[in-house]
């Protein structure tokens, strides 16, 4: 089977017929090789200075300085001395790491801390938190431990990939990007058909930063008796009107069966988190495999609970946040370019083309610009994009470089709407 390098993804290597794991992987490199020497590898690079709006990037052994958009901590509190004070704290007080998972012995009080501020945070005070050590395994894992073969799992086509790898084990159905009328569909045929339906949607998509219909969405599952779960990643800190993210802004914080998120994007640390009924939290404890085989948060994790703190203590942070959002947006926007239909801190330039997109990201690097080119399978084949998070660390001198050089590729790559 030949590949074509030049219209290829990583997809097209997960599995190439008649070639084992070693072929497959050198053949891969053969590819790795050809991006680089086409200049689109900006993937895996290397940094050598904390997440900021300013990175040093090691490239072919040199440190240069870069406006970075590759980050999602939003509100930048990786970088706030008092949610570093806070990890500090905790290391000294605890050690480096924890020795153990959460089931037999590595479970300690500022864990049991954090999951009861995750909850009050979200209004939850009847329901549990149990917290993971990322973000992704607190999807996979819970999922994967609550939906067996007797049930159906219904998702959103646009979740997260630690969605779909926590239904390995389960049915599932999916349904067109925020399309209620397949939704619908599919929770009337399968009405009687199985012991647990659940419907799985993001609150923020990641990809075009737009928003679950959330409220419609609440009122389908409702009705036809099955349960919601709600992963709200790219919305806490950024959404409603006290940064609780999607749910507060549609009036459901209370409501939903299920919320999950992660403590690595606006809370600048890592971790996740999934808040849901208490017997459905001890079930999870006792029976998701990362609880009971993986080692848990290190005593860093204790500089999250200042994080949350900081939600209603600085609010002034959410607020640049939005000024840099409306500044940045209007002026890619008065360029012509295509942001779609955003309404958070993910703003994509959607391109189209796959090759045109390595070559814009190739561009931005060489001048100065940090950012990512998402391609298949992230997204379709053919609406390749520049993604890009802004943050409240950014100003607006990094907000204006980054729209001339913007202004200097559409010049010569003309990306621009049509």
């Amino acid at each position: 089977m030949s590949i074509n390098f030049t219209t290829a993804t990583i997809k097209d290597f997960e599995n190439i017929p008649d070639n084992d794991m070693a072929q497959r992987a050198e053949i891969f490199y053969e590819y790795l090789d050809f991006v680089k020497s086409n200049g689109h590898m900006n993937y895996r690079l290397k940094n050598t200075s904390g997440t900021n709006a300013i990175l040093n990037v090691n490239i072919a052994d040199q440190n240069r300085e870069f406006v970075s958009f590759v980050s999602s901590d939003y509100l930048g509190f990786t970088q706030h001395p008092k949610v570093k004070q806070a990890a500090i704290e905790g290391i000294e007080k605890y050690g480096t790491g924890t020795g153990a998972t959460p089931l037999i012995g590595g479970y300690f009080d500022y864990h049991n801390a954090l999951e009861k501020r995750i909850s009050s945070f979200f209004k939850r005070t009847e329901d549990e938190a149990v917290v993971f050590t990322t973000g992704y395994t607190a999807n996979s894992a819970s999922l994967q431990c609550l939906m067996q073969k007797e049930d159906l799992a219904i998702l959103d086509m646009a979740v997260h990939a630690s969605v779909h790898e926590g239904c390995a084990f389960t049915n599932k159905k999916t349904f067109p990007h925020n399309n209620l009328e397949s939704l619908e569909h599919i929770l009337k045929v399968s009405e009687n058909l199985y012991r647990t339906k659940l419907v799985i949607v993001d609150g923020v998509y990641s990809q075009d930063g737009d928003t679950s219909r959330i409220n419609e969405i609440y009122d389908l599952v409702k009705k036809y008796n099955a349960f919601l779960m709600v992963d709200d990643v790219h919305g806490v800190g950024i959404l409603g009107e006290t940064g609780r993210g999607t749910l507060e802004q549609a009036g459901l914080l209370d409501k939903v069966d299920i919320i999950t998120g992660t403590f690595s994007k606006t809370f600048g640390n890592l971790g996740g988190y999934v808040i849901a009924d208490k017997k459905i939290a001890a079930f999870i404890r006792f029976h998701s495999r990362q609880q009971i085989f993986s080692a848990t948060a290190p005593p860093s994790s204790a500089g999250i609970v200042k994080a949350i703190d900081l939600i209603d203590e600085e609010p002034i942070w959410r607020e640049k946040l939005w000024d840099n959002i409306n500044y940045f947006k209007k002026g890619l926007d008065d360029l012509g370019l295509d942001t779609g239909v955003t309404c958070s801190a993910i703003v994509p330039v959607k391109i189209g083309d796959p090759y045109v997109t390595g070559d814009v990201g190739k561009l931005l690097i060489e001048m100065g610009i940090y950012t990512n080119p998402i391609l298949y399978p992230a997204v379709p084949r053919k609406d390749a994009r520049i993604r890009m998070s802004v943050t409240a660390r950014h100003e607006k001198e990094h907000l204006d470089k980054t729209l001339n050089a913007f202004d200097d590729i559409n010049k010569k790559l003309h990306i621009a709407k049509k």
